[in-house]
């Protein structure tokens, strides 16, 4: 082995170690605190039976390709079917992951000469999708609607001609604070453009039934969500819905679903229960709620200042190495929480991000931040 070929690889990584951003897999352990599996389905009684008998009545494990090439199974089309339905749109269409949703949505729908005016904070594979097209970017102001329409007008004045895009997530993942949805499709509508949503940690959770935040927006011909299936859902994937006529669009054209073999069709019958069990057991979502409404209000009384108000509560430490030494002793608490460092958050604000999940319960999340509040004071001394 050249070991001066790959001397580089170490030496970078040793870099990432000093500024406290080295990133290593490491197992779950603990009380869950930072997976998405917000409703507890991923590892449910429930998801194993239907995965069972999906198995047993022949669906298989694999593909064996493309969509377009031999790939495309009946569990993939009754999902995609009845995800339309249940999200109140024209059509959908089922991807492998969010990543390769938002890579193929924002790489091909927006022309040259278009304009996408994207939040700061909106995900890592929404700025790739966007990168990888061909329309001009502007970054705005987090949640600012009137940075989006100010860009959009400034773009016009300059002798922009195309079709503006807003592009954003509905719940941020980080920050678990909410778009401004309501503004910024009455930007889309006064300027002829389309709105985007990221509905990843959203969907399932919240708005009426679990369809979202967009849930009083899809159908519109200017409206595109993405709905991921790896989160609150508990399997994997992603489902685009928008216009027939735009699933055809992508279909065609969009080359991370054209050359990628398709999800597992059991993937897909996953997808499909949990979609019966949003329908079948909202109590799922009551008592979700009412864990969210427990942990707000503990985060408060332990912190003196307001949670996010919803399933994703972060608290910003600042440097990455305190960070990284807050979580790691959490999780020799046996509370497993991870910390998020840059690049995934902006330079300054490493944070430990926790979330809400049926994988917990009232007394242990109280136990959590009641020790955790404990350790931060501890790392302040």
């Amino acid at each position: 082995m050249n070991s001066e070929r790959i001397a580089l690889y170490g030496a970078k990584l040793d870099q990432l170690r000093g500024k406290g951003r080295l990133r290593a897999l490491r197992r779950d352990s603990g009380a869950d605190f930072t997976s998405n599996d917000y409703l507890g389905l991923a590892a449910s009684p429930s998801m194993r039976e239907a995965l069972t008998a999906a198995v047993e009545r022949g669906v298989p494990a694999g593909a064996g390709g493309s969509r377009l090439l031999r790939g495309n199974h009946d569990e993939h089309e009754a999902l995609e079917e009845e995800a339309a339905r249940f999200f109140r749109c024209e059509r959908m269409l089922y991807f492998g992951s969010g990543y390769a949703a938002n890579l193929a949505v924002l790489s091909t729908l927006p022309q040259r000469g278009d304009l996408i005016v994207h939040d700061y904070l909106v995900h890592a594979s929404a700025h790739e999708g966007m990168k990888a097209g061909r329309a001009e970017l502007v970054s705005a102001a987090h949640n600012d609607a009137g940075a989006v329409e100010d860009a959009i007008r400034a773009w016009r004045a300059a002798g922009g001609i195309g079709v503006p895009w807003i592009v954003v997530e509905s719940l941020y993942s980080m920050d678990g604070d909410r778009s401004p949805l309501s503004d910024l499709i009455d930007i889309a509508d006064r300027h002829g453009g389309f709105l985007y949503i990221d509905e990843a940690h959203a969907t399932g959770v919240n708005g009426p039934g679990g369809i979202g935040y967009s849930a009083k927006l899809e159908g519109r011909d200017n409206v595109i969500v993405l709905h991921t299936c790896g989160k609150a859902l508990g399997v994997a994937g992603a489902l685009v819905g928008g216009a027939g006529v735009i699933c055809d669009f992508l279909v065609n054209r969009a080359r991370p679903f054209i050359y990628s073999t398709a999800p597992s069709p059991l993937q897909a019958a996953g997808v499909r229960h949990a979609l019966t069990t949003l329908t079948r057991e909202p109590e799922r979502r009551a008592r979700l709620h009412d864990l969210i409404d427990f942990g707000n209000a503990e985060f408060s009384a332990r912190f003196g200042m307001a949670g996010s108000g919803t399933q994703i509560l972060p608290i910003i430490i600042g440097d990455n190495i305190r960070t990284m030494r807050i979580a790691d002793r959490m999780q020799s608490k046996g509370y497993d929480i991870r910390a998020i460092r840059p690049p995934t958050v902006p330079l300054g604000t490493a944070r430990l991000r926790m979330t809400i999940t049926l994988n917990v319960d009232r007394p242990t999340i109280a136990r959590m931040l009641e020790e955790l509040a404990g350790v931060i004071e501890e790392e302040r001394a």
